[in-house]
């Protein structure tokens, strides 16, 4: 086995493994893909997280043989993959990694996550712009964002939290977690949850223009340093990247500029890990209908910035605490130019977490347990959303001497987790429970809890099964928000959802199949409906049923056929959900909860066109359930017309040599028009060519 010198210093030594299909993990610090342990080992490096064993990545299906080797030694090492979801609690996860990204058509993280059945992208543009994410049936508010295990969502609202802090160079995976996992990531992912994992190190200089439809032109550089100290008992790895991006827009009042920076940086050695990252985007843009069809010439620019640090001893028992802070800025008109309810806003989120686990063992019993505490702060000031206060503690907003911020709210959420992984034979079990006291919620400590069950008849096959039990607070744009087209509501309860999950997994070499059923129990489910056709949008909460099923498979063609042959890989994707709400009130128009995606398939095909160049066709089908009030004259017509089934299929194109890539994006080649959100009609046929080059 090649050994990593580098990393000598801090490893853990294994003596016996078995090379079974569940061999491949990582721990502690840097991935190693070896046979199995005969334990299950956790996943460190995310606190949130750690509760989690080590699953089997996407890419490395394939060593399946299950004879016993004896190795001389071995040696693990500590690990920043922060969101090693494992077979011990029996989640299912979507990974999209390097390859994935690199052959879809890209200018931003949203274009990637439109490739899984079980996520919904709805945009009211081209290239990522205003985009609202959310999985099974659920809505943007209800799933947890991680950048590297930290947390970023934001509690004013849902609506730009997936405008993540980073750039696509420093992406080196996506991870989608569909289904419930309080008891694991939090209270914020009750449908599911989403981590971005960065890449430590990289060239030593990457850079990347692009330009392409409606005048849009993007640019994007990094650069990445690593240094081992100390005759390598100590290394620090470091990374900078800043990106701009400008366009006139792909619809009507559709027009975006600005730019995002990451910073990331990771000390080791003997006895510790630190890692360090720090982030923000600025967006200025056309907010067409955002709120409502009858201002079709809303505004808007918000501002992100984010920091969090993380320390990890390396030892039998691991303590792992960290602290993040995110502050988002909101700018919002409702006629663009105008102060029209206008908004600002400012909010601040303070996380301070630490986790603790070991792994022990009796006999043929491997075992992980693991505790942790966090504590979130939020806070708010605005001009619209929170209390009002004296004016002795108004203060102005920057760049706005005449205009003061004149609300505040604040909440403080704790919370307290136990996890027990068990594991016999081919086997593991896995109980959990959160235990969570908002400061909002007029309520002491409520459990939340989860179990699951996973078991392997063979190396390739896994079955498994979970429940967990979970709940999101209210945003405060859910709580408050006012204006001539939407009003809040202070007496909103958290939702609560109770979550069954089952499933199968098989992976090969040449093959990777998966199939899952849901069934979502949820109570206080939070929604914005028009009560009647002349209505204005109101905060509302109902009862929910949600149920669905989804199947995908992965066929490694150049495995299958050969590599003397063109085809690559080809991935078919399908999720069913239904929802039925209950609910005695008349609702004449949902905007969010119950507008779903009813089908949604996916199909990807990659193949060698001649020498570098390859090809990526994606073809995405869809029918989502609802349907956008017809305005005339800006003024509401009280017809309602269903979204109904689109088609869009995309090609990419790439030219892949040494220290250069040239790419074409052929977005919705046959320029097919659609509704897919409020009255915005999506932008038909559109093309985004560019280059990158790498030192």
């Amino acid at each position: 086995m090649k050994q990593n010198n580098l990393n000598k210093h801090r490893a853990i030594v294994f003596r016996h493994f078995t090379r079974k299909g569940y061999a491949l993990f990582s721990v502690l610090g840097r991935e190693v893909r070896i046979g199995v342990l005969s334990v299950a080992t956790l996943a460190a490096a995310a606190p949130r997280l750690a509760q989690a064993a080590a699953t089997l990545p996407s890419d490395d299906a394939g060593v399946w043989a299950t004879d016993t080797i004896g190795l001389d030694e071995a040696k693990v090492t500590a690990t920043r993959a922060v969101s090693r979801v494992a077979d011990a609690t029996a989640l299912q996860v979507v990974e999209f990694r390097e390859q994935d990204l690199a052959a879809a058509g890209i200018s931003s993280i949203n274009d990637v996550l439109k490739l899984a059945a079980g996520v919904d992208v709805r945009q009211r543009g081209g290239f990522g712009m205003q985009t609202d994410i959310s999985i099974d049936g659920g809505n943007f508010d209800q799933i947890a964002l991680f950048v590297n295990g930290f947390p970023i969502n934001n509690p004013q609202t849902g609506h730009n939290a997936a405008d993540f802090p980073m750039n696509l160079s420093d992406i080196r995976k996506i991870e989608v977690v569909n289904g419930a996992a309080a008891h694991i990531f939090g209270t914020q992912a009750f449908s599911g949850a989403i981590n971005i994992v960065t890449r430590e190190g990289g060239e030593y200089l990457r850079a990347s223009v692009a330009a392409g439809s409606y005048g849009t032109v993007l640019g994007e550089v990094r650069t990445a340093l690593s240094r081992d100290f100390a005759e390598g008992t100590r290394s620090l790895t470091t990374s900078l990247s800043g990106s701009m991006r400008r366009s006139d827009g792909a619809v009507d009042n559709g027009d975006f500029k600005g730019g995002k920076a990451f910073w990331q940086a990771t000390y080791k050695t003997r006895k510790y890990i630190l890692a360090a990252q720090a982030g923000m985007t600025i967006n200025d843009f056309g907010a067409n209908t955002f709120y409502s069809a009858a201002y079709p010439n809303q505004w808007e620019a918000t501002r992100r910035f984010m920091a969090s640090v993380r320390m990890q001893t390396l030892g039998r028992i691991a303590l792992v605490p960290e602290i993040t802070w995110m502050r988002n800025t909101d700018h919002f008109q409702l006629i663009r130019g105008s102060n029209t309810a206008e908004n600002f806003h400012r909010g601040d989120v303070f996380t301070l977490g630490v986790r603790s686990y070991t792994d022990w063992k009796i006999g043929n019993l491997s075992a992980t347990t693991a505790a942790g505490a966090e504590m979130r702060l939020e806070n708010i000031y605005s001009t619209n959303l929170g209390k009002p206060v004296e004016e002795s503690m108004w203060f102005h907003v920057p760049g706005h001497k005449d205009i003061f911020y004149k609300h505040y709210d604040n909440r403080t959420n704790v919370g307290f987790s136990l996890a027990q992984h068990l594991r016999w034979r081919n086997v593991w079990a896995s109980v959990s429970i959160l235990a969570q006291h908002n400061s909002a919620a007029k309520r002491g400590f409520s459990l939340y809890p989860g179990a699951s069950l996973a078991w392997k008849p063979s190396p390739a096959w896994r079955i498994y099964a979970s429940w967990a039990k979970t709940l999101r607070l209210p945003t405060f744009t859910d709580l408050y928000y006012k204006s001539p087209t939407q009003e809040g509501n202070v007496g909103l309860k958290p939702e609560e959802n109770s979550s069954l999950r089952i499933g199968a997994t098989y992976k090969a070499r040449q093959a990777e199949v998966s199939v899952a059923a849901f069934y979502n129990h949820g109570r206080d489910m939070i929604d914005w409906v028009m009560r009647s056709p002349d209505d204005i949008f109101h905060a509302a909460a109902f009862q929910l049923r949600n149920m669905g099923a989804s199947a995908s498979v992965r066929l490694n063609l150049s495995e299958m056929l050969g590599s003397r042959q063109p085809l690559d890989r080809l991935t078919l994707a399908y999720e069913y959900i239904h929802q039925k709400r209950k609910d005695k009130e008349t609702v004449f128009k949902s905007n969010y909860a119950l507008e779903y995606l009813r089908h949604k398939f996916v199909a990807r095909l990659r193949h060698r066109i001649v020498s570098l160049l390859t090809a990526d066709w994606e073809l995405r089908l869809q029918r989502r359930e609802g349907g956008y009030l017809v305005y005339e004259n800006l003024k509401p017509t009280g017809e309602v017309k269903p979204y109904g089934t689109h088609a869009l299929l995309d090609l990419k194109l790439t030219w892949n040599a040494k220290h250069y890539e040239l790419f074409c994006d052929l977005q919705n080649l046959t320029a097919k028009r659609y509704y897919d959100i409020a009255g915005v009609r999506q932008p038909g046929f559109l093309v985004l060519a560019g280059a990158t080059f790498k030192w």
